[in-house]
């Protein structure tokens, strides 16, 4: 099992490019099992994560292909022979239960493991069966397995979220798509992501109204076509890079990041003395004078992302004073915490609520990584250690962020990867 070693203490600089979002191209792969011609795919990131979607996919009939020999663009498509999605693959990626939406309004019916992935709480995925069950189809649970049937179609329904949920926002959003008649989706999420996913189903013929808001209106239409769509730059890579420039001292530039998919991360770092400067194709990040203690609390978008609580919390680690982080999204989701005080940082957990107190370095230190972003919380701390730190567990990273020791490494870091 991989590792990765970090001689800390080394300030970064230079460029790192961002690549195409994670949690973008996972439903935008799914959505090419909604039309019989061909969804080609740019800027796709090489993750472990895409390759479980691929192979998800081909298990349905689908060809996923190189459009280009670098792998950066995917063309899919295919008929749809097999309608279940099974536990072995499944299990290995939450975002596996994005396909049952598409399956059910396409070839109306699926059979989809019910899903795996990080550990850091139950995340049901109740609201996905509600939608799909006020839309028309027919859901039970047996075996582990969600059974979806709508053998005479989808139909249009109103559905409210009760809460945000980006996943079920994305499943009813592409079944919406082929559905008869109108669908409106109230407190939709509003992520950047969705947008992306909006544009590109648009692009492949879809009619949807309310593009960037909580208010989704979708008009069915009877087939989709093949489309080309670029897929955004990866926000949360760009905010763990810019944590990463923080927390060094150092200075990067990172090339293809958006500014307007960052509003309140950029704000809550301008706060604690990191200055983020839009400039020639991206974002410069480098810390003013010493780091300051902030407040912050996760919130659907767009507040601050609970994918970056991780990396924002070992940045507090060694801030002067004191940080409240607090986590409204997922339960179980400080795993990190006694990881980062075994290299000296001073955290409490209250529930809902870590109290960092900040300490002027910490230490290297054995660690094991327990999620994907709090993987990346383990290598910031190692970036900024004293001494030596080996994170174990990095296929957790790799799930989420292409070649951290190679983009780290040609700005300075010590960092490389212990192979067994």
């Amino acid at each position: 099992m991989d590792r990765i070693r970090i001689r800390g203490g080394r300030p970064l600089s230079g460029e790192i490019a961002i690549g195409g979002a994670k949690n973008a191209a996972l439903p935008l792969m799914a959505a090419g099992l909604l039309t019989d011609e061909r969804l080609v795919l740019t800027n796709v990131p090489q993750l472990a994560d895409i390759a479980t979607m691929t192979q998800l996919l081909a298990q349905h009939g689908i060809a996923v292909d190189r459009a280009t020999p670098d792998g950066r663009s995917l063309s899919i498509g295919g008929a749809i022979t097999s309608t279940e999605a099974p536990y072995d693959i499944v299990r290995k990626m939450r975002a596996s239960v994005l396909v049952l939406g598409p399956l059910v309004a396409r070839a109306g019916e699926a059979r989809v493991s019910l899903p795996g992935g990080c550990a850091i709480g139950t995340r049901p995925v109740d609201l996905h069966l509600k939608g799909l069950e006020q839309m028309g189809a027919e859901i039970r649970l047996d075996g582990g397995y969600v059974h979806a049937a709508a053998p005479r179609g989808l139909h249009g329904a109103t559905f409210v979220f009760p809460f945000v949920s980006v996943g079920a926002t994305e499943n009813l959003l592409m079944a919406a798509s082929l559905a008869e008649g109108r669908t409106v989706l109230v407190n939709a999420a509003r992520e950047p992501e969705i947008t992306d996913l909006v544009d590109c189903l648009t692009a492949m013929g879809a009619r949807i109204e309310g593009r960037g808001t909580d208010r989704l209106t979708i008009d069915g239409v009877r087939s989709l076509h093949g489309a080309t769509h670029a897929i955004i730059p990866d926000r949360i890579e760009t905010g763990s890079y810019a944590c990463a420039a923080a927390i060094t001292g150092g200075s990067l530039h990172l090339r293809h990041a958006r500014a307007d998919h960052l509003g309140a991360v950029i704000r809550i770092l301008g706060e604690a003395g990191v200055e983020v400067i839009a400039q020639d194709g991206g974002l410069t990040v480098r810390r003013l004078n010493g780091l300051h203690g902030v407040d912050v609390m996760t919130e659907p978008y767009p507040g601050f992302p609970t994918d970056m609580q991780a990396q924002f919390v070992a940045l507090m680690c060694v801030s002067d004073g004191a940080a409240m982080v607090t986590e409204s999204i997922f339960e179980n989701r400080f795993m990190h915490v006694p990881e980062l005080v075994r290299m000296g940082a001073r955290i409490n957990v209250h529930g809902a609520s870590a109290i960092v107190r900040g300490v002027p370095a910490l230490s290297g230190a054995p660690v094991m990584a327990t999620d994907l972003r709090a993987s990346l919380s383990l290598v910031l701390a190692g970036l900024a250690a004293r001494g030596e730190t080996v994170i174990n567990r990095v296929y957790h990273l790799d799930r989420g962020y292409e070649s951290v020791e190679q983009k780290l490494g040609a700005c300075g870091a010590d960092i490389e990867r212990l192979r067994d």
